[in-house]
C-alpha cells in the first residue's frame, strides 16, 4: 500500500546523519541505515510499503529543517548532470532527492534514451515519484508543508504530473516538459507553477506552453512562464548533445528556479519564532 500524500503525518525513524557518496542500504521495515558516511550527498536505496525507490540525496548544511526538493531526471537518466542540479540545491539550502526512474540505467546515446522513456509507464513514474515526496516527508529535517518538485525535458513532464497528481507539491518548476491538457487535472494542481522554454522548441511549441499557461490562469492557478528566443529543446544542459546549450538563458532559467522555490517553499515555510 502506497503511503498517503498528507501534509502532516507521523514519521519514520529515518536517519538524519550525513550520507556518504557509496551506496547505501536505507531499510524502511526496519528502520536501519547500514553503512553510514561523513558526506553530505550519495545514492540510496530504499523499500517503501514493499516497493523500492532509489535515487540521490544530496543535504544541506545546518541544523534544523529545510525544504525539499524531487529532482526529476531527463531521458538519459539519473546522470552526473543531474546530481549537480541537486547538489546545487542543497548548497541552496533544500534537501533534493533525484528520484531515479529507470533504476540504475543511464544512456549514452539518444537511440537508447528513446528505448528506455518509451519502456516507462507514466502511472510508474508518477507512483515512483510520490513515493520519493513520501519520503520527504517522512523525515524529520524536511518541513513536509514545503516540498516542490523540478524537472527537465522527460522530467518537466513529469514534474507538472507529479503536482496534479500529489496536493502536497508546494512547487513546480517545468523546464521545456509537456504540459497538461486534463482541466481536471488542472482544476486540481495546488501547486504555483514556474515554467522555462525554448522559442525554438517543437515539444512543447511555444504554442502549447502560452495554451497552458492560458488554462492555468483561467483555472486560477499561479503561474510564470518564460520562453527563451532563439533557444531550442534541452538549452539548459551544458551537455546537450545536439549543441543547443545556452549559457545566458540556462543561468536566467536556474535563477529563476531558485527564486520561485526561495518565494514558494523557504519564505512560506520559515517557522515561527516562539515568542
Amino acid at each position: 500500500m502506497m503511503l498517503r500524500t498528507e501534509i502532516r503525518r507521523p514519521r519514520r525513524n529515518w536517519t538524519a546523519s550525513a550520507l556518504g557518496g557509496a551506496w547505501l542500504a536505507l531499510i524502511v521495515s526496519g528502520s536501519a541505515l547500514v553503512a553510514p558516511s561523513t558526506a553530505d550527498a550519495g545514492m540510496i536505496q530504499m523499500t517503501l510499503n514493499k516497493q523500492s525507490l532509489s535515487g540521490y540525496l544530496a543535504l544541506p548544511k545546518g541544523a534544523g529543517t529545510h525544504p525539499a526538493v524531487i529532482v526529476v531526471h531527463e531521458w538519459w537518466g539519473l546522470t552526473d548532470w543531474v546530481k549537480e542540479q541537486a547538489d546545487s540545491l542543497a548548497a541552496s539550502g533544500y534537501i533534493a532527492f533525484a528520484a531515479d526512474l529507470y533504476k540504475g540505467k543511464v544512456a549514452v546515446d539518444s537511440e537508447t534514451a528513446h528505448q528506455y522513456m518509451s519502456g516507462l509507464a507514466e502511472d510508474e513514474a508518477v507512483a515512483t515519484l510520490r513515493r520519493a515526496a513520501d519520503f520527504l516527508r517522512s523525515r524529520d529535517d524536511v518541513r513536509a508543508q514545503a516540498i516542490g518538485v523540478v524537472g527537465w525535458c522527460m522530467g518537466g513532464r513529469y514534474s507538472i504530473r507529479l503536482a496534479a497528481a500529489d496536493p502536497g507539491i508546494r512547487a513546480c518548476v517545468i523546464y521545456y516538459g509537456a504540459p497538461i491538457t486534463d482541466p481536471k487535472a488542472i482544476a486540481g494542481l495546488q501547486a504555483a507553477v514556474l515554467g522555462n522554454f525554448g522559442g525554438e522548441d517543437k515539444g512543447p511549441s511555444p504554442e502549447q506552453v502560452q495554451e497552458f499557461e492560458k488554462a492555468l490562469r483561467a483555472a486560477g492557478k499561479k503561474a510564470d512562464f518564460k520562453i527563451y528566443a532563439g533557444a531550442g529543446h534541452a538549452f539548459a544542459n551544458i551537455n546537450n548533445p545536439w549543441g543547443g546549450y545556452r549559457e545566458a538563458e540556462a543561468k536566467d532559467a536556474w535563477n529563476r528556479t531558485l527564486a520561485f522555490f526561495g518565494q514558494e517553499l523557504k519564505k512560506a515555510s520559515v517557522p515561527k519564532k516562539k515568542r
